[in-house]
């Protein structure tokens, strides 16, 4: 059985970053806590334990996500729920009985720095990423 400790990150895709980055450092107090390559797209910025990651919409990684925010396009990317520690094949396992379509383990930064996680959908097809603890 999976338990959630809490939200890790949540990734928010954006057409306007300086105004975002002013929004979420200088209203909401948050700090730029990482920055990849413009080419990228990344900011990473601490919210308490847990990371807001703005994603440049035209930028490499902003691109996966496909058109700019709009009332129908999706502005939210995918949020991250830390889970308790256990081995892999536990999680694989629990999601299988469940039917749940998953990815790969693959290496990524988060609030707790790098570890592995696992990317779902729920049934809203919202990209939910899971990552232990730890």
């Amino acid at each position: 059985m999976l338990e959630v400790l809490a939200i890790d990150h949540i990734v928010l895709r954006t057409t306007k970053l300086d105004e975002m980055l002013e929004f979420y450092t200088k209203v909401l107090n948050c700090t730029i806590e990482r920055e990849t390559s413009k080419e990228t797209g990344l900011t990473q910025l601490r919210a308490g334990s847990a990371l807001i990651d703005l994603v440049v919409v035209d930028s490499k990684l902003g691109a996966v996500g496909g058109g700019a925010p709009t009332k129908t396009e999706r502005n939210v990317d995918h949020f991250c729920l830390q889970i308790k520690s256990v081995p892999e094949h536990e999680i694989i396992n629990h999601l299988e009985k469940f039917a749940v379509e998953f990815g790969e383990f693959t290496s990524r930064y988060g609030a707790q720095g790098k570890g592995n996680s696992i990317y779902i959908q729920d049934p809203e097809e919202n990209v939910v990423e899971l990552r232990c603890r730890s």
